[in-house]
Order: structure tokens, then sequence, then C-alpha cells
């Protein structure tokens, strides 16, 4: 599994969002430039987050977007999921109901479900909020030779 630029930059957004939620709806101006990214490329993402009811949106000369609910409230796993798709290795795991005419006799399922759990387990045990604070206990590091 690789995570695209979609993903990269979508994670990379919320994360820009909650780190300045306090100060309302952001434009993906201020968002581009803090993060590097094209404004462009956040066009294209907002839809998929915005879909999925992680933003909320305002419009106008003071407009932006801000979360639609508590960083520790999204998970990475949504946010990836949102742009992604799905996590799964193989894509007889794809959906809930596996329908490969192969899956009660294939040696390797598995192997490709135990993947799929831990990777969606670990996903989806950390949210924006730990992400946040992991980064803020990094501020102060100092690392000399």
């Amino acid at each position: 599994m690789k995570i695209s630029t979609k993903g990269r930059y979508a994670l990379r957004m919320m994360l820009d969002l909650a780190e300045y939620q306090k100060d309302g709806y952001i434009s993906l101006k201020d968002i581009a430039a803090r993060q590097n990214i094209s404004k462009k490329y956040l066009e294209q993402i907002v839809p998929m987050l915005n879909k999925n009811g992680m933003l909320c949106a305002n419009r106008g000369n003071m407009g932006g977007y801000r979360l639609a609910k508590q960083p520790a409230q999204y998970t990475i796993g949504d946010i990836l999921r949102a742009t992604e798709g799905s996590f799964a290795p193989v894509s007889c795991l794809e959906h809930e109901t596996n329908a490969c005419p192969r899956a009660t006799e294939c040696a390797t399922l598995y192997l490709w479900s135990g993947l799929y759990r831990v990777i969606s387990d670990y996903l989806d045990h950390i949210t924006l909020q730990d992400v946040m604070e992991h980064s803020a206990s990094m501020d102060g590091y100092d690392y000399c030779i």
C-alpha cells in the first residue's frame, strides 16, 4: 500500500485546519502557503473531505474552511479513506462480502486479511489530536552532536 500525494496533502490540510481552528474559517490560500501545497491541488481535495462531512465551508470575503468536529474525533484512517479509498491490499477484500470464487480455498487470504486488519487498526487509532500533540512534543527537541 502506498499513500498518494492526495492522501498526504489531505492529512496536512486537516492538520493545518486543526492547528489554526481558533482562527475560524481558514482560506485555502493560507493553508497552501503554510503547507507549501498548490491551492489548485487543495481545491481538488476539498470535495472529497466535504463529501465525508469533515469540513464546514463559508463563502464570501471572510470565507474558508474549518473542521466540522474536534481534532480528536478524526482518525487518520477516516481522512485517508476519504481520499485514498480502501486500505485493502488485495481487491477481494475491498468489499464487506468477499465475492471471490476462490475465497474458501485461497491459501493466502488469511495473510492479506491480517495485513488489512493491522493497517486499519493502526490508522483508526491515531487521531488528528494525537498527531498535533506528537508534533508539539517534538518542537522543543534540540539535538546536538
